[in-house]
């Protein structure tokens, strides 16, 4: 007989209230996946599974905060440092306010009260942040900064963004699509814009969740090639579609949702002019819709300038680009209490 604090009591217990609650054997899959203590630097390191147990989380603590009011102090006595290297709207407030609705303490670390690499190295940076907080969110420009701080920390590191990936823009992405459409699975994406850090990481998670890509780069702009060949086997072991190519209208043909993003990152204002030049064409409007799915709608992790889409996409009803800047928020309360407790989310498992 098992003890009744043994472990494998209480993860019996687990299932018999997760099927109390009506949840179907999916959720009994999904109940079992545990985060916590895990680093999120990319998607890449995340299973189909993982990332859905992500998802559900984060519309657990939507459902239950935004819509039905409660209170949950799931990080009370908590604390996050947040080092940021780029400045940004979206990650800062949505992690901050986060933090907080949640119980915890965020401290904002710019480049003038922290700077790694120079005023202190990144591995004594790493050890002594584990030694005052519980969990660590880093917007960097080169991804081995990350890679460094979760080797010598001892406490979780979240990339708030870095050169090669943005894997929490793309939770915030996935949300919003499950949300609009219901479930994930079969949905075509139509990538129309530069091979950066936020397509790589569609390119590391949309196959694991059974949605086809089509992307539209310009010439000498191609996502990098260790991620096509990462994306690839990720597209034949789930049997979705990957296609590449420079023609935009191409890659929209079909489409349910068409993304784009900046044309010109932080650190290549050097670029601009080029970068205008090299992109002409890439511009998303009402004709690119043209020749998607009839349901099309529209992305973009914002800011957005004029030349990567127009106002009568960005504003129309096709657009989802402010549920999508909101859900930033959810996703990363939905990581955060992932990665440091054992919650479990409250509400059915969302369709996927």
């Amino acid at each position: 007989m098992f003890s009744i604090k043994s472990p494998v009591f209480r993860g019996l217990k687990t299932l018999q209230n997760i099927r109390a609650r009506g949840f179907s054997c999916g959720a009994l899959s999904l109940s079992a996946v545990s985060l916590q203590g895990r680093s999120c630097l990319t998607l890449k390191d995340f299973s189909s599974d993982e990332i859905k147990r992500l998802l559900w989380v984060s519309g657990d603590l939507k459902q239950r905060i935004k819509h039905e009011n409660q209170y949950l102090p799931l990080l009370q006595g908590k604390s996050i440092a947040m080092i940021f290297e780029k400045r940004s709207t979206r990650t800062r407030m949505s992690t901050e306010t986060g933090f907080a609705l949640l119980g915890g303490h965020p401290c904002f670390l710019t480049s003038q009260d922290i700077h790694l690499g120079v005023n202190e190295s990144c591995k004594d940076t790493a050890r002594v942040l584990s030694g005052l907080c519980d969990i660590v969110l880093a917007r960097v420009y080169t991804h081995s900064t990350l890679e460094e701080l979760d080797k010598e920390a001892s406490i979780p590191i979240i990339n708030g963004l870095s050169d090669l990936y943005h894997p929490i823009q793309i939770l915030a992405d996935f949300l919003t699509l499950q949300e609009h459409y219901g479930s994930l699975n079969g949905l075509t994406v139509s990538w129309i814009g530069d091979g950066n850090n936020v397509l790589h990481s569609f390119m590391m998670t949309a196959a694991k969740l059974g949605v086809h890509l089509r992307i539209a780069t310009p010439k000498g702009y191609e996502p990098e090639g260790s991620v096509i060949q990462e994306a690839q086997r990720l597209s034949k072991q789930h049997g979705t579609q990957l296609v590449l190519t420079s023609d935009p209208m191409e890659a929209a043909h079909g489409s349910n949702v068409l993304v784009t993003d900046t044309w010109v990152s932080m650190g290549q204002e050097e670029e601009k002019k080029k970068r205008l030049k090299d992109f002409h064409g890439y511009q998303i409007t009402m004709q690119t819709g043209s020749v998607a799915s009839p349901d099309w709608t529209f992305l973009h992790c914002l800011p957005r300038k004029m030349e990567e889409v127009d106002d009568k996409v960005f504003y129309s009803s096709r657009s989802l680009v402010f549920p999508e800047a909101e859900n930033r928020k959810w996703t990363i309360m939905g990581l955060m209490v992932s990665l440091l407790t054992n919650y479990t989310p409250q509400i059915p498992m969302l369709k996927f």
